[in-house]
């Protein structure tokens, strides 16, 4: 009543019997015509009626207001209760009892009934027995379903206002918030283990609580703590840290405040009707600037006492004390989450209350660990299923054995049957229907077009100093546009770009060694060297031998990646760095225009370690022939400061213009579709914007511009006939070592873009996909276009551009989530059209493209493909405080010292293949293939002789 004066209420908000601190429940005795009496503690106070109580047949009722949820979801929902004013009265309590319950595959326990009262043994009195666990749920239609979940109850009082004439204290603000915490995985989440080994290494157990009052359980607890010799708090006050538990602290001195527990986690089942709370437990959790670490107590009380609402025969109170400052698992209620695991089952806390000594008590904690663990290995036990013996149905996936590599043409006739169905899809998804994207669309088929016309220029240019003409830009353009028309319309999964990346242009270059040391024909041996490559690429792709690509896991996958990352940034330092010895120290290092290849083979890294080494070994290659002297230049050219400065700055702009643009999305300012259409058109815009600063800006200053020769004839048939056998067989040992490398690029890079966080839906195509690209390259090699594959980064970064990302929060980190990606061919379609009608454009105006735009491209490339590399962000660890952790699936599951250890390895083979890469030796980069595959064993056989097999296991799964 609102006249009324403030009354002491429990710590879920209901109000406290008179007398201020609960007591032992009452026997209850069966009374003619119903099975028990109520229990007169739990009765409403102010209510003029009370519910009657029946074990097995009686209904919950729906509370007051109470909302009404769906079905059941997977997980544990946590869900507070909004606390009672003062002087109101409870709700009517209705009592039901605990039938068996039984754990889920999620790790919560799951009931088909009410719950079974949690009773002592037979030799206990009636009134002990009933009193324990007789009325451990309370019924409160909130949510439906048929799951146990934790409660957790956080309050936090807002000072009220007072206004004139009222009382000190009459009225306030509480405000309640809901949480949802996921059952803890004892068998994958390390902390559990560790959590349990702390608190049994200096356990405080208090088994025979006689205090009654919720203050004096906290108050002894908080001694008990105190008092204990492991105890490392110097400043350990007992008043603040028993205020800071409930919502009155720092409230106002006059008048009494609502003393309601401010954060609690409670175990309840939600069946369809309504909700049950776990009345014999309750979780308290509490962080304080004032501790240095964390602790822990549990106290069993000598009878159950009556703390209001929803706590009305509590038999076990957790208290979880810890700093503010912890690692993500190491929090408060991480490890609150931890014992509420363990005293959701009924039968632990059955066997806890015949323990009669902490050693016992230990006992009864470690065996309920053992079967958690044992549980949580097979997740297929549903509510109905109450065998223990279920047969777990997840496997890990296993080694491709003999027979899958047979029938021949089954995994491409398989590809088909996968993709055919939805090819129409393709075209009409985001054009025709809901949910359109042609904004989108437009914006990705811009950032395609310069993301695949700059390296494409680029490796022209270098193609064309390499075969003193016999594959130019012209060429490269058109086989670029042609090849990715082809991939556009008939591939399997068409969110693959194909690129010519620089491993290719280091084999075209050997090539052409070759041919002109030993008086080859170089179109010719050319196409022969690509005809063997195409077949063994068909022969790949006939036998199946894509399944080989399971064996590379996501680490081996990191790895290339984060090497590919490198070789952009060390390409565009060594082009910069050669711009400055020529024009600001004066020296005249190797050619000039081979500095621009380097660049370009950081456009053109592949995905797989293969191609990224290749591209980072092209570069050294650039770097070590002599230099070539500009066309009509005679002699060395005079300093020019201005524009080894200048080329410095453009580059650093195009970087730093395009991904402020990319991160744009991110920002406050105007309007979400604007500043992702700015977020898209990154890479358009600072291309663009430099270009035109460094041509028409600065015209009086000398900038660096590709080689560009007319080609005499775009498609010339090679003449077959005209090479030895020798040759040709020796072309072959060519093809076989190229198609090793298109087979780890191609294979690799498709599955970085079907990767499971992308949520891609319509389906892989990895032996099709082979087979097409063998036929692509078979038309390219014969007419002298250079060959193409699929390339990296640019193809996850396509399915980036077409994805539909949003920001989550998880224990106050940030991180982003892929929740849909439109799969299309219009804008890889779209984008080798527009590179093809770019040989309009030459010479002028992409001849005005200078370098240092080109480099500050690799540079963007660089950066963007490092987000969501899990090696770096693991690399990062080393350098962040432990409170800063983010709560990835690792942190959870492997303990940090084998984190680290792990990290560390991936480093070293980072290392080897960066020193087989980036050697100056042309034919030990061709045999980077070989150093890829290699990494099979060291995975699979070395690493586990080193670290766990399932710490393995966790680091390298998606989550």
């Amino acid at each position: 009543m609102e006249g009324a004066g403030p009354t002491r209420a429990g710590p879920s908000g209901g109000p406290l019997p008179r007398g201020g601190g609960g007591g032992p429940a009452k026997s209850l005795k069966p009374t003619a015509g119903r099975p028990y009496p109520d229990p007169p503690h739990c009765l409403n106070s102010g209510s003029p009626s009370s519910p009657s109580f029946f074990p097995e047949t009686s209904q919950p009722r729906s509370a007051p207001n109470a909302q009404r949820a769906g079905p059941k979801k997977p997980g544990l929902r946590v869900l507070a209760k909004s606390p009672r004013a003062p002087g109101s009265s409870p709700p009517g309590l209705n009592r039901s009892a605990e039938n068996s319950s039984i754990m889920s595959q999620n790790g919560y326990f799951e009931d088909a009934g009410y719950l079974k009262c949690d009773a002592d043994d037979a030799s206990e009195t009636r009134e002990e027995s009933l009193g324990d666990e007789a009325f451990d749920t309370v019924n409160s239609s909130i949510v439906s379903g048929e799951s146990i979940r934790f409660f957790v109850n956080v309050n936090l009082e807002v000072q009220p206002t007072q206004s004139e004439g009222e009382s000190p204290g009459g009225y306030g603000l509480l405000h309640t918030s809901r949480k949802y915490l996921k059952l803890k995985n004892f068998e994958e989440e390390i902390r559990a283990h560790r959590d349990l080994d702390g608190f049994l290494a200096r356990a405080s157990i208090i088994l025979n609580e006689t205090a009654t009052s919720l203050d004096d359980v906290l108050r002894a607890m908080l001694c008990r703590l105190a008092q204990d010799s492991h105890n490392t708090e110097p400043d350990c006050n007992l008043d603040p840290l028993m205020a800071m538990l409930f919502t009155d602290a720092g409230a106002p001195t006059e008048g009494k405040a609502v003393h309601l527990l401010s954060d609690t986690i409670q175990g309840v089942t939600a069946t369809v009707t309504g909700v049950q709370y776990q009345q014999s437990w309750l979780c308290i959790i509490c962080t304080s600037k004032a501790l240095l670490k964390r602790h822990v107590c549990i106290s069993r009380l000598v009878r159950p006492q009556n703390w209001g609402e929803n706590s009305c025969e509590v038999r076990f109170v957790i208290l979880v004390l810890a700093p503010p400052k912890m690692k993500s698992t190491k929090t408060a209620t991480e490890v609150g989450r931890t014992f509420a695991t363990m005293f959701l089952d009924i039968t632990f806390r059955q066997k806890l209350l015949k323990t009669r000594t902490e050693e016992e008590f230990k006992e009864a904690l470690v065996h309920q660990r053992q079967l958690l663990t044992v549980m949580s290995h097979c997740p297929s036990i549903s509510m109905k299923d109450y065998s223990m013996s279920s047969v777990c149905t997840h496997r890990p996936p296993q080694p491709p054995r003999h027979k899958d590599f047979l029938p021949m043409g089954r995994g491409i006739r398989e590809d088909i049957a996968r993709r055919f169905p939805v090819y129409p899809l393709d075209f009409t998804d985001g054009i025709i229907g809901k949910n359109k994207a042609v904004g989108k669309y437009i914006t990705t088929t811009l950032f395609l077009y310069f993301a695949c016309l700059l390296p494409t220029i680029a490796f022209g240019s270098l193609n064309d100093e390499n075969t003193n003409g016999a594959i130019d830009v012209q060429k490269t353009i058109a086989g670029q546009s042609i090849g990715g028309l082809l991939y556009a319309l008939f591939s399997g999964q068409p969110l693959v770009v194909l690129l010519t990346t620089a491993p290719l242009a280091l084999y075209i270059h050997v090539i052409r060694g070759i041919c002109d040391d030993y008086d080859l024909d170089f179109s010719t041996f050319y196409a022969w060297t690509g005809l063997w490559n195409s077949f063994f690429l068909t022969l790949y792709a006939l036998f199946n031998l894509s399944l080989v690509m399971s064996l590379f896991k996501r680490s081996t996958e990191e790895i290339i990646a984060l090497f590919i990352s490198i070789t952009f940034v060390l390409d565009a330092v060594k082009g910069m760095v050669k711009i400055f010895q020529k024009y600001y120290c004066g020296h005249n290092p190797g050619n000039y225009y081979e500095d621009r290849s380097s660049p370009v083979s950081l456009l053109g890294l592949s995905p797989s370690l293969n191609s990224s080494l290749h591209a980072a070994l092209n570069t050294s290659l650039l770097a070590g022939p002599p230099e070539l002297p500009s066309v009509g230049s005679q002699g060395p050219e005079p300093l020019a400061r201005d524009t080894a400065v200048l080329s410095l700055l453009i580059m650093l702009g195009t970087l730093w213009l395009s991904y402020t643009l990319y991160q744009f999305k991110k920002s406050p300012y105007l309007h979400p579709y604007m500043r992702e259409i700015l977020s898209d058109c990154a890479l358009p815009i600072s291309v663009l914007t430099f270009s035109l600063i460094s041509s028409y800006g600065f015209q009086e200053i000398k900038m660096g511009k590709f080689r560009y020769n007319p080609s005499k004839s775009l498609f010339e048939m090679a003449e077959m006939h005209s090479l030895s056998l020798v040759a040709v067989s020796g072309a072959m040992g060519l093809g076989f070592l190229l198609s090793m490398l298109f087979f780890i690029e191609q294979n690799l890079v498709a599955a970085l873009a079907n990767a499971p966080e992308n949520r891609l839906v319509k389906g892989t195509a990895y032996h099709w996909d082979l087979l097409l690209v063998a036929i692509i390259n078979t038309g390219l090699s014969l007419f002298g276009l250079p060959w193409i594959h699929a390339a990296y980064p640019h193809s996850p970064l396509h399915v980036r551009a077409l994805a539909l990302v949003e920001e989550r929060v998880e224990n106050g980190h940030i991180y982003e989530t892929i929740v849909s990606v439109k799969e299309t061919r219009l804008t890889t379609l779209g984008a080798s059209i527009l590179v093809g009608f770019s040989l309009l454009l030459l010479p002028f105006p992409l001849q005005w493209i200078p370098k240092p735009v080109l480099y500050g491209l690799f540079l963007y490339i660089a950066l963007t493909s490092i987000d969501g590399n899990q090696l770096f962000a693991r690399m990062v660890l080393l350098l962040k405080d432990q409170t800063s952790y983010p709560p990835t699936h690792y942190i959870r599951r492997v303990p940090q010292r084998k984190i680290h250890y792990f990290t560390g390895l991936q480093v070293l083979q980072l290392l080897l293949l960066c020193a087989f890469g980036m050697s100056t030796l042309p034919y030990m980069k061709m045999i980077f293939p070989l150093i890829m595959i290699a990494m099979i064993p060291i995975r699979y056989n070395l690493l586990p002789q080193i670290i766990e097999a399932k710490y393995l296991d966790a680091m390298d799964a998606e989550h």
